[in-house]
């Protein structure tokens, strides 16, 4: 198997092959605890427009902070114990915007260290894989992003996933600085949510229908 990683929206627009966009803080911590929670499926768009013009829950931010007239922000730990149904449709920064990018995938995943392992096992038997670590918009790939990478790429390989390592990356990294009591848009309890490898044994896989990105929880 060639494990390629790249970072952020030109990353993502390269990528070829089985490609897994990683965004941990937050969008696809998120994206899981909404499956996690009895969403059936999650549309990923790029504009805050195309998310009113969809049906569904919707989730998101802009710059962090919940978009006026959506359902939830970006806090997966806001999602804990929630009973929800049906479809959501999630606009971020980072994430969803790599999701929408990743064209020339030849299948394509969301990836966070919640489902890392998951998503290497739904990916055994590929000849290639790219791991795309998002990184906030106009940053370098942040630390977080890479720790997924760095997971995915140990599962992949079989190989035992450096678990204290790519936690103290997530901790440590410029995204989780930003999280603190008392903010209910970044809330500090979602980086423990975040830094929870393995928490779900499904991964996340997305497919294109009539230009539109949906995806769906796929067990493993």
């Amino acid at each position: 198997m060639r494990i390629t990683i790249v970072t952020g929206q030109d990353g993502a627009r390269g990528a070829t092959g089985d490609v897994v966009v990683i965004d941990v803080i937050r969008a696809f911590t998120t994206a899981a605890h909404a499956f996690a929670a009895g969403i059936e499926e999650i549309e990923l768009v790029a504009t805050v427009e195309e998310a009113f013009a969809r049906d569904g829950f919707r989730m998101g931010e802009v710059g962090g902070r919940l978009i006026p007239g959506f359902d939830h922000n970006n806090s997966p730990s806001a999602l804990a114990g929630r009973k929800l149904a049906g479809r959501a449709v999630q606009r971020t920064g980072s994430g969803t915007q790599g999701a929408v990018l990743a064209t020339k995938a030849r299948s394509l995943w969301l990836g966070s260290l919640v489902v890392a392992s998951a998503t290497a096992r739904a990916l055994q038997g590929s000849d290639a894989v790219t791991l795309v670590a998002m990184g906030a918009p106009g940053e370098p790939a942040d630390e977080e992003d890479m720790a997924g990478a760095v997971a995915i790429e140990a599962a992949l390989r079989g190989e035992p996933v450096p678990r204290e390592r790519v936690i103290a990356m997530v901790r440590g990294s410029r995204a989780a600085s930003r999280h603190a009591s008392g903010d209910a848009d970044r809330p500090a309890a979602d980086i423990d949510r975040c830094c929870a490898l393995d928490a779900f044994n499904f991964a996340m896989m997305a497919e294109r229908r009539d230009g539109r990105v949906i995806a769906r929880a796929i067990r493993t």
